[in-house]
């Protein structure tokens, strides 16, 4: 009911709107409209009430419930379901005990705080309450193990075109999956997999963002290395349209793929990456590789040709940009 709510706000921005409009068109009583109203208030949305003329929306709350995601979404299936937790670990941890208890494909899981987030490589994810997008979401895609790596990349497009639409900043890809602004790392994905050795159960997506953080909110540790939307544009910005905005842009690219296959996909992720057609350093479990990276397999995989002309396929690693020795 809250939905369908500031579904009416949101159809008259600004304006007031009579309580015999909402009553209508929520199909309940005056009653239950003041009630839900009062719930809104609660959660932060500044409403304001006037005799004769109804409600009207002053300012949203920053909350990630569902009801505050639903209302921007435009998908037929992905993120259609929500788990909601006010804190949790991980949402990962959460995101597979309901993918092997059977949770339908696009189920998502959000958290407002997430106090034992986890990266790539087992690394730490800050997320402090209130400021930061905790999610994850549970596809059930007809895949080949080997496949899953390509899912990763089209988290990380979707995930650049989403916050330009939604921020009008503009984010770059690191390979394999993080997403950088200006240098400093925005977003971190995470792509876990239930499978066999022929057949994928399930495959959990993990985006965390840095979204309304201050410079003193982040760890002096990563203050170097890292940033937040608030950060580099000097604005606040509402979680649950971000979040919405990922689940259609996925939803849009997930399904092309899946029709189509990954080369459309591969083509948008090479004009966002900043590894492609440069120099790195590729620090994997056995060895450091210099070279150049020439570009990006089918299956994802980053393709390095070292100083003697032998490309290497990368699998895993971590990669920093170097210049031309």
């Amino acid at each position: 009911m809250k939905e369908k709510l500031l579904r009416v706000f949101a159809e008259h921005p600004g304006q007031f709107v009579s309580g015999e409009m909402i009553s209508r068109q929520l199909g309940c009583s005056r009653t239950a409209i003041w009630k839900h109203i009062d719930e809104l208030r609660k959660n932060g949305y500044e409403l304001e009430s006037a005799p004769r003329k109804g409600y009207r929306l002053v300012r949203k709350g920053d909350g990630i419930k569902p009801h505050e995601v639903k209302v921007a979404l435009q998908t037929t299936r992905l993120g259609r379901d929500i788990t909601y937790l006010d804190a949790t670990e991980s949402t990962q941890i959460v995101a597979h005990k309901l993918a092997q208890d059977g949770i339908g494909e696009g189920h998502l899981v959000l958290a407002n705080e997430q106090t034992k987030g986890k990266g790539r490589l087992g690394r730490k994810w800050f997320s402090k309450q209130g400021t930061s997008v905790s999610m994850s979401l549970i596809l059930r895609p007809d895949l080949a193990p080997q496949k899953t790596p390509q899912l990763t990349l089209l988290t990380a497009v979707a995930v650049v075109r989403a916050l330009k639409n939604q921020t009008g900043i503009n984010c770059a890809i690191k390979w394999p999956n993080d997403v950088l602004v200006n240098g400093k790392k925005l977003v971190g994905i995470l792509t876990e997999m239930q499978a066999d050795p022929d057949r994928v159960h399930s495959i959990i997506i993990g985006i965390g963002i840095n979204v309304n953080q201050r410079m003193e909110d982040l760890d002096p540790d990563i203050q170097d290395l890292a940033t937040s939307l608030a950060i580099e544009s000097g604005n606040s910005f509402e979680r649950a349209l971000i979040v919405a905005a990922i689940v259609n842009e996925f939803e849009t690219l997930y399904d092309h793929y899946l029709t189509n296959g990954f080369e459309a996909v591969k083509t948008l992720w090479e004009m966002y990456s900043i590894s492609v057609g440069t120099y790195i350093f590729a620090r994997t479990m056995r060895e450091v590789l210099y070279g150049y990276a020439k570009g990006i397999t089918d299956e994802g995989v980053l393709l390095l040709e070292d100083e003697q002309g032998k490309v290497h396929q990368i699998y895993s690693a971590d990669i920093e940009i170097a210049s031309q020795r």
